[in-house]
């Protein structure tokens, strides 16, 4: 059986962060088992975006595999295409959006091609090692993990469950409560060395304006000490753990 690897994100139009998943893709290429070193490994991993893409990602994910596989079916129901949804919280986009397109694009495949859709990234149990690392590296009193949040009811458990076992609080950038919220709680519970870790992949265009909040919250609270810890970044430890998502 011939298998490709599609690792999806957000999108934005911020261009930090494709060039940061080409890295990523470029990582996790070094993964792969040796049998398929016969081929050019660079085709059988790619990127697409759900969103802030020319393609809707249906599109995208036949080209890819036409990319990975060739026009012409040679492994007729041997071909699998695991998608990996790059995305730390089962929000709409995940649970509804993705699943919709990718059905769309085993629609048009017929029998040429499985397509597999893989467990989500925030869902590894060992993401919560790398944040901790994160987090032992800087020095601080209070943390706070800063999360995009979703509108989807129930979304948020894994955030909150993360956050506990990492001994900090929960703050949402596009929903409550609030970062400037959570840092009023702990400034009157007499915190002065805050560090907020913000639970993204990489940077990009929210992780600036959160830059921004926090300098404009320095001069609300000039007596506390602010840090901000970088995102994930494209590392080999997440490309670790996105290729022991491919084989769930």
């Amino acid at each position: 059986m011939s298998s490709a690897y599609l690792l999806l994100s957000h999108g934005s139009r911020d261009p930090r962060p494709e060039i940061a998943m080409q890295q990523l893709a470029r990582l996790v290429c070094h993964k792969l088992p040796k049998n398929h070193n016969s081929v050019n490994s660079e085709h059988l991993v790619g990127i697409a975006a759900l969103e802030m893409s020319p393609q809707p990602l249906h599109e995208q994910i036949q080209q890819f595999a036409k990319s990975a596989f060739g026009d012409c079916p040679l492994f007729q129901n041997e071909n699998r295409l695991k998608i990996v949804p790059l995305f730390l919280l089962p929000g709409v986009h995940l649970m509804t959006d993705i699943p919709a397109e990718v059905a769309l694009a085993q629609q048009a495949a017929g029998q040429d091609m499985i397509i597999e859709l893989q467990p989500y990234l925030g869902s590894h149990p060992n993401l919560e090692k790398l944040l901790a690392k994160q987090i032992a590296a800087i020095k601080a009193e209070a943390w706070i993990l800063l999360a995009h949040g979703s509108r989807r009811p129930g979304s948020q458990k894994t955030v909150e469950a993360m956050a506990a076992s990492l001994g900090a609080v929960t703050a949402y950038w596009a929903g409550p409560p609030s970062l400037e919220l959570r840092v009023k709680e702990l400034v009157t519970a007499g915190y002065r060395e805050i560090a907020i870790l913000p639970y993204f992949l990489f940077a990009g265009g929210i992780t600036d304006a959160i830059a921004t909040s926090i300098e404009e919250l320095k001069l609300q609270f000039s007596a506390v000490n602010f840090q901000l810890a970088e995102p994930l970044g494209a590392s080999a430890e997440l490309a670790e753990l996105i290729w022991d998502l491919t084989d769930r």
